[in-house]
């Protein structure tokens, strides 16, 4: 029969063991970590795009090749709107707003958003050189946690080509919907913004009408009335003024897209 001395430095022993295996682990694979994080979120971009279809399996060269042909990071500073310098493919807007040395305390909000990143990252959908749509970083809070995902644009900036969320904790078979592809696949052409570009599309409760006859409602998620108000109201902050609002009033400038507004309402 063993002591007691013998059986605490055993498992003492067996815990210090165990413990170096764990950190060993963690510091080969981290290399790896980081590689699938990059992949899942190209993965996302693409499919958000357009450029995947929900559910297709692709490899991961065939993946990174595409991204690198369809897709073009940028850094913008969220305040002027401007192009920033720094490193867009390794950049992380989650990790940049966590920072306080990268970023700075949000405005009072309906999304929740704590802090507001310096920088925000926008990629460029092309074809061939044709510049194709706009895909925006969002993020806010749902009913139990803080929802992170990707809205794409088409190149006029109005019209929506996708949505998808790649990280919540919302509930499973109510707010977790949100992850459902035929509820994401009722964003498309819907409008982001009305003709003064004010975001206006929101999640309604119930059933909305066709993307001609209701462009700016999506169907509410049943049973998930929270989710589904966050969901409106964090999409309408990232187009908003203290989102990428900035950076989009200079691409539509550059467009000429404001112009052609106002000739539109002339009309």
């Amino acid at each position: 029969m063993h002591s007691t001395r013998f059986t605490v430095m055993f498992a003492a022993a067996v815990c210090v063991v165990c413990s170096i295996f764990v950190a060993g682990s963690a510091v080969l694979l981290k290399d790896q970590q980081e590689a699938n994080k990059l992949l899942d979120r190209q993965s996302k971009v693409l499919i958000v795009a357009g450029l995947i279809g929900e559910g297709e399996k692709l490899s991961a060269k065939d993946i990174d090749a595409r991204f690198k042909q369809n897709i073009k990071p940028v850094l913008v500073d969220l305040t002027t709107g401007d192009t920033a310098e720094g490193d867009a493919a390794t950049f992380d807007q989650k990790k940049a707003a966590a920072d306080p040395a990268t970023s700075r305390v949000a405005p009072p909000n309906e999304a929740k958003v704590a802090r507001l990143p310096n920088q925000g990252l926008v990629f460029k959908v092309v074809d061939n050189g044709e510049l194709k749509g706009l895909v925006l970083p969002i993020e806010g809070k749902g009913l139990w946690s803080t929802l992170y995902g990707f809205l794409a644009l088409e190149a006029d900036s109005k019209t929506i080509e996708g949505i998808t969320f790649y990280e919540h904790g919302e509930t499973p078979g109510l707010g977790g919907e949100v992850d459902n592809p035929r509820w994401k696949s009722l964003w498309k052409d819907r409008k982001a913004v009305d003709d003064s570009w004010k975001p206006k599309i929101s999640v309604t409760k119930g059933a909305a009408g066709t993307p001609k006859d209701d462009p700016f409602h999506v169907d509410g998620l049943s049973g998930a009335t929270i989710t589904s108000r966050g969901v409106t109201f964090l999409v309408q902050f990232w187009l908003g003024e203290n989102g990428f609002g900035p950076f989009l009033t200079k691409y539509r400038a550059e467009k000429g897209l404001l112009s052609s507004v106002t000739q539109e309402k002339r009309l």
